[in-house]
């Protein structure tokens, strides 16, 4: 004998909730970040600390000994090193973005964020949003401080500022990635802080931030070409200071898209492995 349930007339099938969608995700965490951000400003100050000390203290004491056989005729000391130390800066926050994370895995935060209905990749996306962000306004505090006490005069004008600062955006973001695909793969600070130091020296100095490669011995020179930032500085110094050197600007953003790529798969994968080992 069989029966069939019958359907009460008026009844409907409740869909069960998918939760919000991505971007209204990504929208509100990117939110949470930045409040704690301007909770906390230390945070913005204290990442300018070593980007401004490298300019006063390279501008005003080795401004002489760095003009090398082959520094950009017409150009000044100050003019030449400004979009290093905006590149420089970008090195710095893409590194707090995976110490960053690495605190909040530490914390809880993250474990009670994932026992939501929110995509992981959403967490990561708003982390490395929230510190562009923080990126952002840091450069513009360096170029005012360059302009009024140092008197940077770019002859690019005002678009070859702005696209400096979106060049300088574009490699903090792709750095960025690298550094949140560590963390979620070490999650320890101090590991995190060393691999910091070490990565932080070879990529600025083994480039052409500071003084032209040719200038570099002939190794160095090998390893300034093969370094990603050598094609970033090259770039955001050229469109800045309208000289030769725009074509490395396409270089730039194409090898800071395959970072990203690159970079989100793997911090993606990492964090979804469990929180506890």
């Amino acid at each position: 004998m069989t029966s069939t349930l019958a359907r009460t007339p008026g009844a409907t099938t409740r869909a069960r909730w998918p939760g919000s969608s991505v971007a209204s995700q990504i929208l509100v965490l990117t939110d949470r970040s930045l409040r704690a951000l301007v909770r906390e400003p230390q945070l913005v100050v204290f990442g300018l600390m070593q980007p401004v000390i490298l300019l006063f203290l390279f501008t005003q004491v080795f401004a002489n000994l760095l003009m090398t056989p082959h520094f950009p005729q017409g150009i000044s000391y100050v003019d030449y090193l400004v979009p290093a130390v905006l590149i420089d800066n970008a090195v710095q926050s893409s590194l707090q973005s995976g110490v960053g994370l690495v605190e909040d895995l530490k914390n809880g935060v993250v474990s009670r964020l994932r026992s939501l209905p929110i995509q992981p990749a959403s967490l990561l996306i708003a982390r490395s949003l929230s510190d562009l962000c923080r990126s952002a306004v840091q450069i513009i505090l360096i170029l005012v401080l360059a302009i009024a006490l140092l008197g940077y005069t770019p002859k690019g004008g005002v678009t070859g500022i702005l696209i400096s600062i979106g060049l300088t955006l574009v490699v903090s973001w792709a750095l960025g990635w690298v550094f949140l695909a560590v963390g979620t793969w070490i999650r320890k600070a101090e590991p995190m802080q060393t691999i910091n130091g070490i990565a932080l020296f070879p990529l600025m100095f083994a480039s052409s931030a500071y003084v032209p490669v040719a200038d570099l011995p002939a190794w160095l020179q090998v390893v300034a070409r093969a370094n990603p930032l050598t094609y970033a500085v090259d770039a955001t110094r050229a469109v800045a200071l309208g000289i030769p050197g725009s074509a490395a600007l396409a270089p730039a953003v194409v090898i800071s898209a395959v970072i990203v790529i690159v970079s989100f798969g793997f911090a993606v994968l990492g964090f979804r492995r469990p929180l506890t080992p």
